[in-house]
């Protein structure tokens, strides 16, 4: 078992300690923030209070932790403590946390019993990660896009961030982004009667699957069909990721395989680095090849990592509405140069058997498909760096953030570079809720921003088939939507849409960034989100004709529906396995420090 080899060295005393403690700090911060558990401010002193958290079996916690702005809390570290019977020690381990208020906040056992195997992984994977960290020397600034995929952390809110259940610790050295190995995918042929290809209107299959594998490799896969007697020209071609063929496809599509409906054939010729979806892959061998969604059936961050059937089938359609907007409006296209990588094909391989069984699980309908999205790569002009959003909130081994390490690079002091920043970033996604009553998700994952000597210069946007939304309002804008689109896009009222950008953005990642800012440089959070209101206010001000929809969508409300994922998880949703995929729970309302700081805007 070549995998024993790693883990002593990635899993030793203190490297454990320090990453249960760091993950019982968020475990507070986050519980806190969605109301889940209520500890009691003994003192306060300035903006930091002593709490103490009294657990329903008589343990108690205490801890000290600094109010921050969206009713939110920054824990001072190294503070928890546990406390039985008046004596208290240093509080390290999670799990024995989660076993403490799992009465106190009224978690099913089944739901705790499924939680703690997901924070155990989670804790795996942040040991492995510490270790590379502290024996590294990591200048994100010296990697490319794909690379410094492999140095992220996973999601900052959702505190078992990195569950992957389905995943064995061999899976996890082989395919996490973290370990960082490139991979080569599987492809396999599937008969066309159980298979559909999609893409944009300029593309077309045959020559779209030479250009991705090669005209040698194409050829390659036609002679094992004929080896196999079956006509070659009744088959289409698909990239699998390995752990899916061998946990899901073999064993529940094998009357498909024995059918010679899927026929396996070969490895790419290509390799591929996995990003923080873990599904996705960036083609390493040709940068300018096309990115890879594959379906991936393990548990992570609330959901199946599958590829939904009908979204698949209508990716191509999705990417030619939005770059359609983009291509005929010269704010977006001219004024902000927004770059919109595009899912331009797809294929998806149905089951008929999950398909025709009524309220079946959806993991069970995502089993099979492939989406294409254009690289990054192919749109950076010279000088451009791309990075992924959520790479602002990392910090290397000597608690350095990447992110002075692009203000140190740019020359600009940090109020510059922010407000460089927010008008990078916020204009063109205000424009689509706006002008357009559609919206991104517009999380440090799917937002990319491009920079140009450590300057933010202009945002890409990726996952258009998960992620974009539409308005449920009558917007002459969106009645040119075809009944197919209308039919897979989710629809949402006006707050519901906001929340896109106000929870996607705002809070899932800009919150995390206002702390940092803050500790570094003393950038104190009043002044970061006055610049982000600022930012907003001048793009009211570009488009005044807009007035009307500034009014519907308001960013800028008093307070806003506090959407939570952790308790999704926790106390709703749970472990259920239903038809539908969970989405974020609502539970009372967040203010709005954008509505708080006004008082500081400028514009």
């Amino acid at each position: 078992m070549k995998e024993n080899a790693f883990l002593q060295p990635n899993i030793q005393p203190a490297i454990w300690q320090q990453a249960s403690i760091q993950l019982l700090e968020k475990m507070f911060t986050e519980f806190m923030y969605e109301d889940i558990i209520h500890p009691v401010l003994e003192k306060e002193e300035g903006k930091i209070g002593s709490y103490c958290l009294t657990c329903d079996n008589g343990v108690e916690y205490r801890f000290q932790a600094k109010k921050r702005l969206f009713d939110s809390f920054q824990m001072i570290k190294g503070s928890i403590e546990r406390g039985e019977n008046g004596q208290f020690v240093t509080a390290i381990r999670c799990n024995q946390f989660l076993i403490d208020i799992q009465s106190t906040i009224g978690m099913k056992p089944i739901t705790a019993g499924h939680l703690m195997k997901e924070y155990q992984h989670t804790l795996l994977a942040d040991s492995h990660i510490l270790t590379h960290k502290q024996q590294n020397d990591i200048d994100l600034t010296s990697l490319d896009y794909a690379e410094i995929e492999g140095e992220m952390e996973g999601h900052p809110w959702i505190t078992y961030n990195k569950g992957r259940i389905g995943f064995g610790y061999d899976d996890y050295l082989a395919f996490a982004p973290e370990s960082r190995q490139e991979v080569k995918l599987f492809w396999i042929a599937v008969h066309q009667s159980i298979a559909s290809f999609q893409s944009l209107d300029s593309i077309q299959y045959e020559s779209f699957i030479q250009k991705e594998c090669g005209e040698t490799l194409v050829e390659q896969f036609t002679t094992m069909l004929e080896a196999q007697q079956v006509q070659a020209d009744d088959y289409m071609f698909i990239p699998v990721h390995v752990w899916q063929w061998n946990n899901m496809i073999v064993p529940l599509f094998s009357e498909q395989v024995g059918m010679k409906h899927i026929i396996p054939l070969t490895e790419s010729e290509d390799t591929y680095l996995p990003q923080q979806s873990i599904r996705t892959f960036v083609n390493r061998t040709n940068k300018q090849k096309h990115h890879v969604k594959l379906p991936m059936s393990i548990l992570n961050t609330l959901v199946y990592r599958g590829l939904p059937g009908e979204r698949t089938v209508i990716a191509p359609d999705i990417t030619a509405y939005i770059q359609g907007i983009y291509a005929q409006d010269h704010f977006l296209k001219e004024e902000c140069n927004m770059i919109l990588l595009g899912e331009v094909a797809s294929l998806h391989v149905k089951h008929d058997d999950y398909e025709n069984m009524p309220g079946v699980p959806y993991q069970y309908l995502e089993m099979l498909g492939c989406i294409w999205r254009e690289s990054i790569y192919s749109y950076l002009e010279e000088g451009e760096k791309a990075v992924t959003l959520a790479s602002l909130l990392y910090s290397n081994g000597q608690d350095k953030p990447f992110i002075s390490q692009l203000v140190e690079q740019s020359g600009l002091t940090i109020e510059e570079w922010m407000k460089k920043f927010f008008d990078v970033v916020l204009p063109p996604l205000l424009h689509y809720l706006y002008q357009y009553g559609t919206v991104f998700s517009p999380h440090g994952e799917n937002t990319i921003l491009v920079l140009k000597d450590g300057v933010p210069h202009r945002l890409a946007m990726k996952d258009f088939v998960d992620d974009v939304n539409i308005s449920d309002q009558p917007l002459p804008e969106l009645e040119s939507l075809t009944a197919d689109l209308k039919q897979v896009l989710r629809s949402e009222p006006p707050e519901g849409l906001c929340q896109f950008i106000f929870t996607g953005l705002f809070i899932c990642h800009l919150r995390y960034l206002s702390n940092i800012v803050e500790d570094v440089y003393g950038y104190d959070e009043v002044s970061f989100w006055t610049a982000l209101r600022e930012a907003i206010e001048a793009y009211h001000t570009r488009f005044p004709e807009l007035q009307d929809r500034f009014a519907l969508f308001n960013l800028l409300e008093p307070e806003m529906t506090k959407l939570c994922l952790n308790r999704n998880r926790m106390l709703d949703y749970g472990y259920a396995d239903d038809g539908e995929r969970p989405h974020a729970s609502e539970f009372g309302k967040v203010r709005n420090p954008l509505h708080e700081v006004k008082q500081y805007a400028s514009v």
